[in-house]
């Protein structure tokens, strides 16, 4: 994964090259973010899901060491929108037209 900082200018013409069309680009990239996004949200709250508890008195709640550490380490993770333009730009993506203008996007 990409441990480089959340702000980072770009080369619009690396990004442009690809599919020959920059919006075409950003879309490929999106989508693929939007995917990582949920993959980490669905992992994340299955980790989380062991210390879950059905305690409705607020005097009962207690801070969890590894629940936080967990959380911790999601919070420094790399973002989505990050890790899919390096993967764009890697060619790591694998992208086709469907039906009019639809996009199908796959890692590799």
């Amino acid at each position: 994964m990409a441990t480089q900082p959340s702000i980072i200018t770009r080369d619009v013409d690396k990004i442009y090259n690809p599919t020959g069309n920059l919006y075409e680009s950003v879309v490929v990239i999106s989508k693929r973010a939007r995917q990582i996004a949920v993959d980490i949200k669905e992992e994340l709250n299955h980790k989380l899901a062991d210390f879950a508890t059905t305690v409705d008195n607020l005097e009962e709640v207690f801070e969890n060491r590894e629940q936080i550490e967990i959380s911790k380490f999601y919070e420094r993770m790399p973002k989505p929108t990050s890790t899919a333009i390096e993967e764009f730009l890697d060619g790591k993506l694998r992208h086709r037209m469907r039906d009019a203008g639809v996009e199908e996007v796959k890692a590799d």
